[in-house]
């Protein structure tokens, strides 16, 4: 009888340290996670505000006309086609303080995807599992591997993020599940230090979870064909396409690619830029 009480009082304290044990890690991993929700949401509050007036006194129009020529140019091609860039007071200086490792920030209009983008020069899974303040666990941050450049001059940039339940990273990016959604909300905006990229969505689809930049050829142009002739085949299957926004060779497109509820599937939204070749 001794024995047994004996056995019961041990069991119980270890159950009683596994559940220390339990909370402690919950309790941690909400911490890490509010506290990178802070982070982001104190730079959306930031980059989301207006932006300083300058003013300068005594222009010098005669050393700025070819670049304003070629700034109009592209104003010009993106109004004709009702596309209007959303301003961002974007502080690089200050970004950079808060993460030498952000490189662009990335806008969806309708969703909550409103992030900086960062690449880890030493562990391509690095911002997976680890937040803007280099803290362990989610949300981890919206980025890239270093297969792509920074410039997002490659066939194919592919950016990643989580699929959080609260809505937070890529969550929102299964809007593009709903065909009218899909239709409505073609645009989004890539911001740089060299200015803003748009790009128009082509396809948004679930898919496998091979890797995709070490699956397919996409350093090559005829391998990059071959890649747009699987997306075109896929993405009906999956989602949806646009047949009316032609894609080449000649273009760059970039991939944003989140989780689904299946272990081994991925949900993809690929757009092509519209402005490379300003």
């Amino acid at each position: 009888m001794q024995k047994k009480l004996n056995f019961y009082k041990i069991l119980c304290a270890v159950l009683i340290v596994i559940l220390v044990i339990v909370i402690a890690i919950m309790a941690y991993r909400n911490y890490t996670q509010n506290k990178a929700g802070d982070i982001y949401q104190n730079l959306q509050s930031q980059v989301n505000s207006a932006p300083p007036t300058v003013t300068v006194e005594n222009p010098d129009t005669e050393m700025i006309d070819t670049e304003t020529e070629e700034v109009s140019t592209e104003e010009d091609f993106l109004s004709g086609n009702g596309i209007e860039i959303p301003e961002k007071n974007l502080d690089w200086d200050q970004l950079r303080a808060t993460n030498e490792d952000i490189y662009a920030w990335i806008y969806i209009p309708e969703t909550n995807v409103d992030y900086p983008v960062l690449q880890n020069a030493d562990d391509d899974e690095y911002y997976l599992m680890h937040n803007l303040d280099g803290s362990y666990g989610y949300p981890g941050c919206i980025f890239s591997q270093l297969l792509n450049s920074r410039n997002f001059d490659d066939y194919n940039t592919v950016l990643y993020g989580h699929n959080m339940k609260d809505g937070t990273m890529f969550r929102t990016l299964h809007y593009y599940q709903n065909e009218e959604f899909f239709y409505n909300n073609p645009y989004f905006y890539i911001y740089t230090e060299n200015g803003v990229l748009v790009y128009e969505i082509f396809a948004a689809y679930n898919t496998g979870d091979e890797h995709i930049l070490n699956t397919y050829d996409l350093r090559t142009e005829q391998g990059f064909a071959s890649y747009l002739e699987k997306i075109s085949a896929d993405a009906p299957l999956g989602g949806y396409i646009r047949s009316d926004v032609e894609v080449t060779t000649a273009n760059h497109i970039i991939t944003l690619s989140t989780c689904t509820d299946q272990s081994d599937e991925r949900f993809l939204v690929q757009a092509v830029l519209l402005n490379d070749e300003f």
